[in-house]
């Protein structure tokens, strides 16, 4: 291959899955925009038949596709989804199954982001255990909620403190001591970013706030009526809320684990569940070794499994070996704003419904 090829070929390690809206039309190609990250791409077709799928798209659309780079420009590198023009909520749902199919492009053009939302893990992580003492939690479904709830508004509290904004000022105050309006400051504070309950005290200083927001914490109804819930937390896994774990424990302590009642279907439930990830195992054979051992060469039939082997057997479950980026994680502003402000245009669309449940990173 001549030099250029080679650079161009090397170039390819920057290829990225993404999805893209349509910023604008040129004559040759489009601006898109990465809605993960807001990277811009100018991207130009390779051939004909590229040509003929990017002359469909519109301003506005939204597409999935991978995108590779030649030169300062970007070209396809696989089909495209065609989306359409979403309102806020589907693209919110387009962004969560995004996230959900495609965890490693999450932020593969943005590594600063991905550090900063690999930090807030850590952080969140330390904050868990300064206000529940303890890496592990058991309680009632019940009792889980409204902790977590004052975990969440101490954590707002914390991030408001750490933008340098007072909370202890109204609206009032504040507009007394500008020259904005009311409409102006609340405008300033959902760039801000902060949500909630005190997204009134970011009027203060809305340029402070963070680059990066934790998403709101909301427990599923499973979890809440739970008559009891385990809780396991890690810097880097995040926390795993287990509300079969003591079932779980009682059939890797029976003499006999089949005597258990469902034993067998809690068994394939932890080895096949996404929620029951590596790390979860990795502390129940901390305890049990001998049990898992024993009851993994029963129900796999393998009698020569070692607990030596639990990643292979977890990995061929189709579980992850390494950690990946948490629920917990905190997103850009602009997405955050995005869930936001898709949760209240359902509210709004179904004001007698249920609360609607979160989507994409929210959820």
């Amino acid at each position: 291959m001549s030099q250029s090829d080679r650079a161009l070929v090397e170039s390819w390690k920057r290829s990225l899955t993404g999805l893209f809206a349509v910023e604008e039309v040129l004559p040759d190609g489009f601006e898109w925009v990465n809605w993960l990250t807001h990277k811009r791409y100018t991207v130009k077709p390779a051939s004909d038949k590229d040509a003929n799928d990017l002359a469909r798209l519109k301003l506005g659309e939204i597409v999935l596709t991978r995108i590779a780079p030649v030169g300062n420009e970007w070209m396809l590198s696989a089909p495209l989804t065609f989306l359409g023009k979403l309102g806020k909520p589907k693209l919110a749902v387009a962004i969560g199954n995004f996230r959900d199919a495609h965890k490693a492009s999450l932020y593969s053009d943005a590594p600063d982001l991905l550090e900063q939302a690999w930090q807030s893990v850590v952080k969140y992580h330390d904050a868990f255990l300064e206000f529940f003492g303890s890496d592990r939690v058991v309680m009632s479904g019940y009792e889980l909620n409204k902790k977590m709830t004052e975990f969440s508004s101490l954590l707002s509290k914390r991030q408001l403190a750490e933008a340098g904004i007072d909370e202890s000022k109204s609206i009032a105050d504040l507009v007394a001591e500008t020259d904005m309006s009311e409409e102006e400051l609340a405008e300033a504070a959902k760039e801000a970013g902060v949500d909630g309950a005190v997204i009134k005290q970011a009027l203060q200083n809305p340029q402070a706030a963070a680059k990066m927001m934790a998403p709101t914490v909301q427990l599923p109804d499973a979890i809440k009526k739970a008559e009891s819930v385990t809780v396991l937390a890690d810097p880097r896994w995040g926390q795993m809320l287990l509300p079969l774990h003591d079932r779980f424990k009682t059939v890797l302590l029976a003499d006999d684990w089949r005597s258990v009642e469902g034993a067998e279907k809690l068994v394939r439930h932890y080895l096949t569940d996404p929620s029951i990830n590596y790390f979860v195992w990795q502390r129940l054979a901390e305890e049990y070794p001998q049990a898992i051992e024993r009851i993994l060469q029963d129900f796999l039939n393998r009698p020569d499994f070692q607990i030596a082997d639990l990643a292979t057997v977890l990995a061929e479950q189709g579980k992850a070996i390494e950690p990946e980026l948490p629920e917990i994680a905190s997103v850009p502003i602009h997405l955050h704003n995005l869930f936001e402000d898709a949760i209240a245009d359902v509210n709004k669309s179904k004001p007698k419904a249920k609360k609607a449940q979160k989507t994409g990173f929210g959820r």
